[in-house]
C-alpha cells in the first residue's frame, strides 16, 4: 500500500518501501533496579510516561543525539548508552516516526527538571505501563531482559492499531 496514512493494519504496508519522516532516540538509564522515566510534559506523548528522547539533529549520529537529549531533558549523560532496537512507527495523521531505543547502566550529573521532563526513579517491577505508549508493554520488558527488539506500529493518536514485533 502506497498511502500508508489509511494503513490500520502494519501487513498493509511495504515496510521495505516505508521512509521515516521523523528520526527519533529514547534512552533508559537504569541503575540499582531502577529505571530512569520522564513525565512528558510537551511535544509528541505529553501528559505520557516515557524516558528521555526527541529527535536527531542534522550532522548528528543517533548515539550523539540520545546523549544530547538526556542531558537536555533530565541533566544526566549517560556514559555507555548502547542501542537495543530500532521502532517504526506510522501514524493516521501520517506522521512517520523511526526510533532508536538506547539503554545505559552508567551516568553522570545532576538529576534535574526542565520545561520538557519531570524524570523519577523507579523500580524496574513497578513500571507505569498504562500511563506509557501502548507499544512499550510488549517491547520495554524483553529489553529489560537484555534481548533486542524491532518493531513496527500503527498509531491513530494515542490508540494503537497494529504492530508487528521481532526479539533477538
Amino acid at each position: 500500500m502506497n498511502d500508508t496514512k489509511n494503513a490500520t493494519d502494519v501487513n498493509e504496508i511495504d515496510w521495505n518501501l516505508w521512509q521515516a519522516d521523523k528520526h527519533a532516540v529514547i534512552t533508559y538509564i537504569f541503575s540499582e533496579g531502577k529505571v530512569l522515566l520522564i513525565n512528558k510534559k510537551r511535544g509528541l506523548g505529553a501528559g505520557k510516561v516515557n524516558a528521555p528522547g526527541g529527535h536527531i539533529e542534522p550532522g548528528e549520529t543517533k548515539i550523539e543525539a540520545a546523549v544530547r537529549e538526556t542531558e537536555e531533558e533530565v541533566g544526566l549523560t549517560p556514559l555507555d548508552a548502547h542501542e537495543v532496537g530500532q521502532l517504526q512507527f506510522q501514524f493516521t495523521n501520517g506522521l512517520k516516526m523511526e526510533g532508536t531505543v538506547f539503554i545505559a547502566g552508567k551516568y553522570e550529573g545532576e538529576l534535574i527538571e526542565t520545561d520538557e521532563a519531570d524524570p523519577f526513579w523507579i523500580d524496574i517491577d513497578d513500571m507505569p505501563y498504562k500511563q506509557m505508549w501502548e507499544d512499550d508493554l510488549l517491547w520495554l520488558p524483553h529489553v529489560i531482559k537484555g534481548k533486542k527488539i524491532s518493531g513496527r506500529y500503527i498509531f491513530d493518536e494515542d490508540n494503537m492499531l497494529s504492530y508487528s514485533m521481532e526479539i533477538y
